[in-house]
């Protein structure tokens, strides 16, 4: 398993095989902002709008892939305002069905973690549909629970959920 960061180039190039992962997990239940089923060319689109936050250091991707085969990605959303250069958001930490279960999805949040520490961030912050697998991933990778917002988003199927927001200090501040 090879894990990348993305410069805004490879993010173009890669993104029909990134919409193929995001169509999978939004088949699959998960909670990712979008309603299910999800149009090609919509989850297409929506990584190839991502390149400009990559070109622009607002946003970092990290794939990971077995192979030639694209099977997951991560990303971290820094903030653009003074106050708040300390802390990043983990999103669309995404892996594909095929390959769970082999601590795929651990790998990419350690690798987004020694990254934001890299960065002279201190602390990340996410948030994921509770009661989730993803749950089981932050808690047992040291994310602290910080409270659930109910009917927060809506899952794939239209129906509202409540959502749990985490937290994890990633170095001392």
């Amino acid at each position: 398993m090879t894990v990348t960061r993305l410069d805004a180039p490879r993010l173009r190039a890669r993104a029909a095989e990134l919409a193929d992962l995001l169509i999978d997990a939004v088949d699959d239940g998960a909670s990712l902002g979008f309603l299910a089923p999800l149009d090609r060319a919509v989850a297409e689109a929506w990584w190839e709008e991502r390149a400009e936050g990559v070109a622009s250091g607002r946003l970092a991707v990290w794939t990971a892939a077995d192979g030639d085969r694209l099977v997951g990605t991560v990303g971290l959303a820094f903030p653009d305002k003074p106050n708040s250069r300390h802390r990043a958001e983990l999103v669309k930490l995404i892996v594909h069905r095929d390959a769970r279960g082999k601590e795929l999805g651990r790998t990419l949040l350690t690798a987004a973690e020694e990254s934001a520490v890299a960065a002279g961030v201190t602390l990340l912050h996410l948030d994921t549909e509770t009661d989730s697998p993803a749950e089981h991933l932050y808690r047992t990778a040291g994310w602290t629970r910080a409270g659930v917002i109910p009917d927060y988003a809506a899952s794939p199927a239209g129906v509202l959920r409540p959502t749990t927001l985490y937290y994890k200090q990633v170095a001392a501040g």
